[in-house]
């Protein structure tokens, strides 16, 4: 008996020793405003500058930016008559130029996908990319601190690709675009999205702080911030991320950061609200993108909420096992 109780001491220190520091507790969302206008029922892509939000519709026959005030009335149109086929993200880099990511490819279709910058003036130009090995869904843009864009895969479980192009881009292009990575995003249980806990998997959204320090991916459900300390944001996305709890959106699309480093979100539907979490950016740098607990992510990217709860039913489990086998034994003797 004492050697049985001696291995359950050892396990439980084993199960206990083996875990993460906890990390801060990640706030949680807080709505800022409610969209309120029909055009913008399918809200897909956000950027901010702290005062205004400028915001994407999905789909449409023209290019269209709506700058938002913080109470989420749209203000004014930028707009251009550039035809999109399919835009989904929105980022903008720092001389003021938005990038609207026209990647959406549901029935992967698109001989060619595209990227269309747009000044604030309303002049568009187009930026065709090819894939360099079929075609790809993709909700999800980053242009980091260089200006360099980024195109993450919207794949179901979670199997997520990365693209960037292979040199400056060209208009009307084709620009090639190569492989820079991978990462596979874990089922959560955190509530929100159409399709279930498969939304929980699914990147649909992307986001960098102006500097470039930090940057997101959401899926419908959660947002996962990655420290980027040295400029190779390819590098920093194989890093463990913090991630950040979304709940309860319908169809979570849109992200962004405000200059302070609060994290943004908002998702489809009139009425749907626009969200904060303070402090984001700065808890994702702190922690250099790796903590536990409620934030934890574990694996090569994303992970799951369960992963101790799930080592400490199998250190139960061992310890019954060795309780039985030494009660068998003694009733022998």
């Amino acid at each position: 008996m004492r050697g049985i109780v001696a291995a359950a001491v050892v396990l439980g220190t084993f199960v206990g020793g083996t875990a993460p520091a906890m990390a801060q507790e990640v706030p949680a969302p807080q709505p800022v405003c409610a969209n309120r206008d029909s055009r913008l029922s399918e809200l897909s892509g956000l950027v901010s500058d702290g005062e205004h939000l400028y915001a994407l519709n999905d789909g449409g026959t023209k290019t269209q930016i709506f700058v938002l005030g913080r109470d989420c009335k749209v203000q004014k149109v930028i707009s251009s008559p550039t035809d999109p086929y399919d835009p989904e993200d929105l980022a903008r880099t720092a001389d003021g130029t938005f990038w609207l990511s026209d990647t959406g490819d549901n029935r992967k279709k698109r001989d060619t996908v595209a990227l269309i910058s747009l000044t604030p003036q309303g002049k568009a130009t187009l930026h065709r990319l090819t894939y360099p090995d079929g075609q790809h869904d993709v909700e999800a843009l980053i242009m980091d601190r260089s200006g360099t864009p980024y195109l993450i895969t919207k794949d179901v479980f979670g199997d997520a690709k990365v693209y960037r192009p292979t040199g400056p881009l060209a208009s009307p292009g084709p620009t090639p675009l190569e492989s820079v990575g991978s990462l596979q995003i874990k089922e959560t249980s955190t509530p929100g999205g159409p399709v279930g806990s498969i939304g929980s998997m699914t990147v649909t959204g992307a986001a960098s702080m102006a500097d470039g320090s930090v940057v997101a991916l959401r899926t419908y459900t959660d947002a996962y911030l990655y420290a980027v300390t040295d400029g190779d944001l390819a590098g920093a996305l194989q890093r463990e991320p913090l991630r950040v709890p979304l709940p309860n959106e319908k169809q979570g699309e849109a992200l962004a950061f405000d200059p302070d480093g609060t994290l943004l979100s908002g998702g489809e539907g009139v009425g749907e609200q626009i969200r904060a979490v303070k402090g984001a950016a700065a808890l994702a740098a702190a922690t250099g993108g790796t903590s536990g607990g409620t934030a934890a992510a574990g694996g090569k990217g994303q992970g799951s909420d369960f992963p101790y709860a799930q080592a400490g039913i199998a250190a139960i489990v061992v310890i019954g096992g060795l309780l039985l086998v030494g009660r068998l034994r003694k009733r022998r003797a």
